[in-house]
């Protein structure tokens, strides 16, 4: 049975989450008093961590950097805040997922679900891209020497096109994969998302990565 350690300051949520975990098979633990939090999370040991980013003592943010010098376990940052520029320092910090109040349960499950059994299997398989090592539990791409952070959106993005790679991908099949994802956007934010995601790839070298096919979708070439 997994374990679930909840990093959590709102009582009601954290006792919620407390019957949610176990009811869905799910081992949960969480802190009552947050000092010293790194030492009390490292020592239960958990597989997945959920914590909040408004916490006392360290922000969560701070709190996610000092457990990454120490630990991988995977961390699902919950919070209030909806910004990109939060996911995107989330992500960069070492989050695996990022998900926002008032969050539906079952996503944060089916969440949950997707993020242990990414950190399962990334020890057995590394894909590449370009030289480029895919490491989907931290969301990045990385050369050896730099790593790039994508936002949760973009590697979506990009893992479906990797997926078909020299193969054409529509707008409506990018669309359908971040619905089911539970990461609705409009078409103007589809565009937006490929501009960022083609900028990041050039940043590490790959130029022209994914190629524009009017009236048909994108390659990634």
């Amino acid at each position: 049975m997994n374990k679930i350690f909840i990093v959590e300051d709102d009582r009601s949520i954290r006792e919620e989450l407390a019957e949610l975990l176990p009811n869905s098979g799910y081992e949960a633990e969480y802190l009552t008093d947050f000092t010293d939090s790194k030492a009390k999370i490292l020592a239960a040991k958990p597989d997945l961590i959920l914590m909040d980013i408004n916490i006392p003592d360290l922000n969560g943010e701070q709190l996610l950097k000092e457990i990454r010098k120490e630990t991988d376990t995977p961390v699902i940052m919950v919070t209030s805040r909806t910004s990109e520029t939060d996911e995107v320092l989330s992500m960069s910090y070492g989050a695996d997922d990022y998900i926002t109040k008032p969050y539906n349960p079952t996503i944060l499950l089916l969440r949950i679900s997707a993020v242990l059994k990414r950190a399962a299997g990334a020890s057995t398989s590394v894909q590449t891209y370009n030289g480029l090592q895919v490491n989907d539990a931290k969301g990045c791409l990385t050369d050896g020497s730099r790593e790039l952070i994508l936002t949760k959106n973009e590697m979506i993005i990009f893992r479906f096109m990797l997926d078909r790679q020299g193969n054409i991908v529509t707008r409506d099949e990018l669309m359908t994969a971040l619905w089911d994802n539970d990461e609705f956007v409009n078409d103007n934010a589809l565009t937006v998302n490929i501009s960022r995601l083609r900028s990041k790839l050039a940043d590490l070298g790959c130029e022209d990565a994914i190629e524009t096919r009017k009236k048909q979708g994108y390659i990634l070439r």
